[in-house]
């Protein structure tokens, strides 16, 4: 019996002194920027304690839990959950260090939406709010802006919260924070991948400018250049257009990366200054004007044939890998010229 009392008085267990200095013999270096595994051991209100290692549990706060509003740490966190979090600023005076996953997340989605672009990928998202320059959208948790110049809609930007539209990136530049995004890119390369150059389509008459008319067609808008509907001079194009007129146009140049359709009236005239005097005319024979266009878009180029001078029946053709002979006279004088100059 004395024995086993002994025995138990040795090996007491391990203390709370004992711990301290065990963890006084390693040397832990946690640093902001470094992303570290840690294990959810208590929910708070507002944030969370997780234990990574370090002598004090670290904290996030709710702010911190994810790239999207969060109102509950439960509907990120959950107790004994083990996941990996940014270090985001160093020990406070209790010796605790302040974590995020909200920054990982932001880290990730950049580098995603970084390839998407390199990958000229379409994507899709929903419209959340609108303002005077244009409407903000999320990409991969990331807030994006569509300038109200890229947005090919008729309804008003107020009208399009909560509608989804395919988007093609125009800016992505996570040093600036900027992600850029263009409606009318998507919707023209779309249309694109069904027009032709040489075509002659029907459009409606949406805007006139000083410098020409844009041209709604099919839901994308081209644009008729001034210098593109006559080949008469055009001192404006109210001269020949009004909104809303529909018309006959055809694509003379298609640009999918800058997500523009140039068109032309001009190409389509049997004789100069027809769409001055009777469009109508020149939209009755705008498909036989086409196929000429065609015609010479698709010929070869021509070649340019220098007639050679007449040959001398006597004239003696040299071998090719023969050296002509040079008169011993024109050896001299190159010899002399040569000695004088220098």
């Amino acid at each position: 019996m004395v024995n086993r009392t002994k025995t138990a008085t040795t090996n007491v267990g391990f203390t709370h002194e004992d711990f301290a200095k065990l963890l006084d013999k390693y040397d832990y270096h946690f640093s902001p920027g470094d992303i570290v595994a840690g294990t959810v051991f208590s929910i708070e209100p507002r944030g969370a304690l997780i234990d990574i290692g370090a002598k004090t549990a670290a904290y996030i706060p709710i702010q911190e839990m994810s790239i999207n509003r969060v109102d509950q740490p439960e509907e990120v966190l959950q107790n004994n959950e083990t996941r990996e979090f940014f270090i985001l600023a160093d020990e406070n005076e209790e010796g605790q260090l302040t974590l995020s996953i909200r920054r990982i997340e932001y880290m990730r989605a950049w580098e995603r939406v970084r390839q998407l672009q390199a990958e000229d990928a379409t994507v899709r998202s929903l419209i959340f709010a609108t303002n005077r320059g244009g409407a903000l959208v999320r990409i991969e948790g990331l807030r994006g802006f569509i300038p109200g110049s890229h947005i090919s809609t008729r309804k008003p930007k107020e009208e399009l919260v909560g509608e989804e539209l395919p988007l093609k990136f125009l800016e992505v530049d996570e040093d600036r924070n900027r992600l850029v995004l263009s409606h009318r890119r998507a919707l023209v390369e779309r249309k694109m991948n069904k027009l032709e150059v040489g075509e002659v389509v029907i459009g409606v008459v949406r805007g006139i400018k000083p410098y020409g008319a844009f041209i709604d067609i099919g839901g994308v808008s081209g644009l008729l250049h001034i210098s593109e509907i006559s080949h008469e001079h055009i001192e404006t194009p109210h001269n020949v257009f009004n909104v809303n007129d529909e018309v006959k146009v055809m694509i003379i140049d298609l640009d999918a990366e800058r997500g523009r359709i140039s068109l032309s009236t001009k190409q389509l005239e049997a004789e100069p200054g027809d769409m001055v005097r009777d469009p109508q005319l020149v939209y009755a024979k705008a498909e036989e004007m086409a196929a000429k266009y065609r015609e010479q878009l698709n010929a070869p180029p021509a070649v340019m044939e220098i007639p050679l001078p007449p040959v001398d029946d006597d004239y003696e053709v040299p071998d090719a890998m023969e050296e002509p002979e040079i008169p011993e006279e024109v050896v001299a004088e190159a010899v002399e010229e040569a000695t004088a100059e220098v």
